[in-house]
């Protein structure tokens, strides 16, 4: 089940909690986030406990004001094609802090890697060579070539989000993803061309965008239910709530750990900005908060820029002794 993940069109949110913003909707399988990192969810069919993170819902139809919005994925990641963009061997990772029970990658980051986890020794599973991976998806499919070759990086299940943005005040462009465990070839893939072509706040992106996108890769991980709903941390936990809106219908919401932080908001002012962007239009008081069924969690954070992709597969190409120039000038051809 796919869900979306950060920002709405340059969203200048307030440090007090919104009131009365929030969409309506039905719930759907697919949503997208909103503000510089939100991610808002609406309804959503949940079973046991080793389920109920499994899928992230928001609400239909957002507008560009709105947090996160729902549209089903389309599966818009093709198949493996023949073009020869195997990873180079030297991608970055970063030092996870509370690691989740998958490979990781040998190289220093070309980028920004972040994660929300504790001091720890391992290392991070996100690497630069993932947000490589989605920007050659991206190129491949803009251009009309072939899907690039399977990456060599580790094909481990985990929920994910790809985000786009834009510019050099990096506005949100896109950023959709989900919280079922999918296999990060497959995955990134799908995600990639789902959240820059489908995120229904924005128009598809174009060629003419490339060169000024970043892309982030997060892995989710460490899920953990809690019975008080202020047992978490500001910029280390993300949080996924469930609750019973006014018309008596289940609805869901997450905030990415990024988003609290980056807004300056204290438990209170996240708790019921992720309210109403989950589409709860009543009056919030310390009561109904207490009736919120909250789930913690964490991430591992890449980003790189295009000019970094760049440098990065031409570093490849030299090492590989392959002729051809790199994108945009037909790198495929």
């Amino acid at each position: 089940m796919a869900a979306g993940c950060c920002g709405v069109k340059k969203q200048k949110l307030s440090s007090s909690p919104p009131s009365g913003s929030g969409g309506g909707g039905g719930a759907s399988s697919s949503s997208h986030c909103s503000g510089e990192s939100q991610c808002r969810a609406g309804e959503l069919g949940l079973g046991g406990a080793g389920t109920r993170l499994n899928g992230l819902g928001g609400l239909a139809g957002g507008g560009s004001g709105s947090g996160c919005t729902l549209s089903p994925p389309q599966g818009c990641g093709g198949g493996g094609g023949g073009i020869s963009l195997s990873p180079p061997p030297s991608c970055g990772v970063g030092t996870l802090l509370s690691p989740p029970s998958a490979a990781t990658s040998p190289s220093p980051s070309l980028s920004s890697a972040a994660s929300s986890s504790s001091p720890g020794s391992r290392k991070m599973v996100v690497s630069a060579e993932m947000c490589c991976f989605c920007f050659d998806v991206l190129y491949c499919h803009l251009y009309g070539y072939q899907q690039p070759r399977t990456p060599r990086f580790t094909n481990e299940p985990y929920p994910l989000f790809v985000t786009w943005k834009i510019g050099r005040d990096k506005r949100l462009r896109g950023c959709i993803g989900t919280f079922s465990a999918m296999n990060l070839h497959s995955g990134l893939r799908e995600y990639t061309l789902t959240s820059a072509l489908k995120d229904s706040r924005f128009p598809p992106m174009t060629r003419d965008e490339l060169p000024r996108l970043f892309c982030s890769v997060s892995l989710l991980t460490n899920f953990e239910d809690v019975c008080d709903y202020l047992d978490w941390e500001v910029g280390v936990h993300g949080i996924r709530i469930e609750f019973i809106n006014e018309k008596g219908s289940k609805r869901t919401a997450t905030y990415l750990p990024e988003v609290a932080k980056e807004q300056g908001w204290d438990h209170i002012q996240t708790i019921d900005s992720l309210l109403r962007k989950g589409g709860y239009k009543a009056p919030i008081t310390n009561e109904f908060r207490k009736t919120i069924k909250l789930t913690r969690y964490r991430s591992e954070k890449m980003t790189l820029s295009y000019a970094e992709y760049l440098a990065h597969r031409q570093h490849h190409h030299f090492q590989n002794g392959i002729g051809h120039p790199l994108p945009p000038y037909n790198h495929y051809s």
